[in-house]
């Protein structure tokens, strides 16, 4: 896994965008990896197809998970990523607009080490990676 490689699962381009910028201003641009829906979040992890590459496409540090994602949900992909024993340790943060208590009840229980509501603006992206940056991607 690399240091500092962080997959984001977003399918709000908007988000995308915002994220990325975020990433930019902590000097993290060169760490983050978006996929737009949870299949490809699987086959990125699972190395498959392009994604084989793990020069080009390295193992995350951490995982940024949104929830309502097309053809495979954000729940299924945490599902997926706990039953897959090199990625128990894995850290995944649940990137989500939802506040429903049932949501982060849920996630918790799928094995999400942190849920973060995303905030209502494009500037406090930057606080949240700054927040998951010292939380999630300390170190070397």
């Amino acid at each position: 896994m690399s240091a500092h490689a962080v997959l984001y699962v977003e399918d709000e381009e908007f988000d995308a965008l915002f994220m990325r910028k975020a990433f930019a201003k902590a000097g993290l641009e060169e760490c983050l990896t978006v996929v737009a829906d949870g299949r490809d979040a699987i086959v990125y992890l699972a190395g498959q197809g392009e994604h084989a590459d793990r020069a080009k496409y390295p193992l995350p540090a951490m995982v940024l998970l949104d929830l309502k994602l097309p053809i495979v949900s954000g729940f299924e992909v945490l599902e997926w990523i706990r039953k897959q024993p090199a990625f128990q340790t894995l850290p995944v943060v649940i990137f989500s607009s939802s506040s429903r208590d049932a949501d982060k009840r849920k996630a918790e229980e799928l094995g999400a080490n942190e849920y973060v509501e995303k905030p209502a603006s494009a500037m406090e992206f930057r606080a949240v990676v700054e927040r998951l940056k010292l939380r999630w991607l300390a170190g070397p």
